[in-house]
């Protein structure tokens, strides 16, 4: 065939296709699912979320289970948003051997709900000692932190507000409160960051009121060797509102685990469908045209296989052998190929009867040239409209799996993060950025290859009579 005649028989395809609106639609989603991927670096906050979503390190600085961020928009209490900070005014001393290195983060806390935690970062080699103060807005002075650490050859220096400063958070906001209030919230149990961004008056330990304004925290850093170096000092903030989808009980970011699930629900959709209807299709036709004993044959053995309930299968297929995610491809994919094959197959007997079939086996022409040569190139139509219908079914098929448990935990799938919030109880305690955002994620992927296999079959199943 000519480049000229392929170009007018996609352009009578497209002038088709624009008519079906359904279709339209599919195909703007597609294009918006395909550019996500291409871009995928540059809208997630956590590029390596694929390869390091058990890795909870990677998480540590995200707050627990958290709404995302818009949810200030409808909220009449402003929770303060995570965040980062770099350090300013930075100076450097030496006292004898020591370095003593000082400089001051500035926090501008507009919110009534304060951040759950700050973490200081630096990379720092060898011994040293952290020292951390905040400065409040009405001029109190707290000294946070301070901490020795020996940090070898990794020098990375990590430390938290809250797991370090309870005590002179509690004992800052006793001198304002109540002997009763301090009875009633022990060192134990108080947080941080809520007495230090609150008013210091009465109630600061049990109804603290926000106190907004420019917060300084100051970190003073000793280190003993004169040739040690410090360097990519900052703050991470962990607010009560982080990304946007929020977070989950691991800490880990919403978002970046939906992006991250999106090139697997393509590969898992697309490569199965693909296999499954390749091979239907070329069964059907095959069928078709053999007859006789052998078409017999071939149907019995496709009526074992469109027998057996496919779900069931791969549930205790999955339990057995703890598959990966390129064998659940492969076992779907030995049971989806039935689908196709009775159209195809009642389609094959019709063309096997057209004068030029005959006129090829008159020649000479083997089974396989006349089958793969002649027949299968007809229903190419037929197959991709049936592999776009196909994708939704094994999106759908490996996030049931994985829901169960029984997928492949070594990547990130939208089945997986359900799993996950399942078993977090996600339902039970309402945090529902964990459910809904994958769930809807499965219906837009579904809907689109859905919306653009039921056009192309209508397009297409009238082009299918053979001329």
């Amino acid at each position: 065939m000519r480049w000229g005649d392929i170009k007018a028989s996609f352009r009578d395809f497209w002038n088709e296709f624009k008519r079906v609106k359904f279709g339209i639609v599919g195909l703007i989603l597609l294009f918006a699912f395909i550019i996500i991927l291409l871009v995928e670096p540059y809208i997630t906050p956590f590029p390596d979320a694929s390869s390091r979503w058990r890795d909870i390190t990677y998480w540590q600085d995200n707050p627990n289970s958290v709404p995302p961020i818009w949810i200030n928009w409808f909220s009449s209490k402003k929770r303060a948003p995570s965040t980062t900070l770099k350090g300013h005014d930075f100076s450097e001393k030496q006292v004898g051997k020591m370095k003593i290195i000082e400089t001051i983060f500035t926090y501008n806390y507009a919110y009534d709900l304060p951040p759950v935690d700050i973490i200081f970062h630096g990379k720092i080699k060898g011994s040293s000692t952290i020292m951390l103060s905040l400065e409040r807005p009405d001029g109190s002075k707290v000294d946070l932190v301070r901490k020795s650490i020996s940090t070898g050859d990794r020098g990375n220096v990590r430390v938290s507000i809250d797991k370090n400063s309870k005590i002179k958070a509690y004992n800052f906001g006793s001198r304002y409160d109540t002997p009763e209030n301090r009875a009633r919230l022990t060192r134990d149990i108080a947080e941080p960051t809520k007495i230090l961004f609150a008013k210091a008056k009465k109630g600061i330990l049990i109804n603290p009121e926000p106190l907004k304004g420019a917060y300084k925290i100051k970190a003073t850093i000793i280190l003993p060797n004169e040739n040690s170096a410090i360097d990519n000092l900052h703050l991470s903030i962990s607010g009560r509102v982080s990304g946007l989808l929020g977070t989950d009980n691991s800490k880990r970011d919403i978002w970046s685990g939906v992006i991250a699930g999106m090139k697997w629900a393509f590969l898992i959709g697309l490569l199965t469908a693909v296999v499954s209807v390749s091979v239907g299709v070329v069964y059907g036709v095959m069928s078709a045209y053999l007859g006789g004993w052998k078409d017999s044959l071939m149907q019995r053995i496709f009526e074992i296989f469109v027998s057996v309930p496919l779900l069931p299968v791969l549930i205790v297929m999955s339990a057995v052998f703890k598959p990966n995610i390129w064998i659940l491809i492969g076992m779907m994919s030995c049971f989806f190929w039935v689908g196709p094959v009775k159209t195809v197959r009642s389609m094959g007997l019709q063309i096997k009867e057209e004068t030029y079939i005959e006129a090829s086996r008159a020649v000479g022409a083997s089974s396989g040239r006349i089958i793969f040569k002649h027949m299968v190139p007809l229903l190419i139509p037929y197959a991709f409209a049936s592999m776009a219908l196909y994708v939704p079914n094994a999106i759908v098929y490996e996030a049931t799996i994985s829901l169960l448990g029984l997928g492949d935990a070594t990547i990130v799938t939208w089945g997986q993060i359900l799993h996950d919030a399942l078993t977090g109880g996600a339902v039970i305690n309402g945090l529902w950025w964990w459910v809904i955002p994958p769930g809807i994620a499965i219906a837009l992927m579904g809907m689109t290859f859905a919306f653009i296999g039921f056009a192309m079959d209508t397009i297409l199943h009238p082009k299918l009579r053979t001329r």
